[in-house]
């Protein structure tokens, strides 16, 4: 049985494809770090939102209940 033959050229050309696709997958890798930490920024500044929406509708649940103690004690003094 004859030992098949490396025909070297279709070897580069195949190791030069799998070098590109080595690189492409570390550009990728990089980019995907980096979108990773911006949605990590993106879900703590959407949770510092959430709790000042919150922190405003206390304030504000609070002045209302104030201020209609007030309107129903002059109401009942006049």
């Amino acid at each position: 049985m004859a030992t098949p033959e490396i025909d070297l050229v279709k070897y580069g050309v195949l190791w030069q494809k799998v070098e590109d696709y080595e690189r492409r997958f570390d550009k990728m890798e990089i980019k995907i770090d980096k979108l990773e930490a911006s949605i990590d920024t993106l879900i703590g500044l959407a949770n510092q939102g959430r709790g000042g929406f919150w922190m405003g509708m206390v304030v504000v649940s609070a002045l209302s209940s104030v201020l209609g103690y007030l309107g129903h004690w002059v109401g009942k003094s006049g």
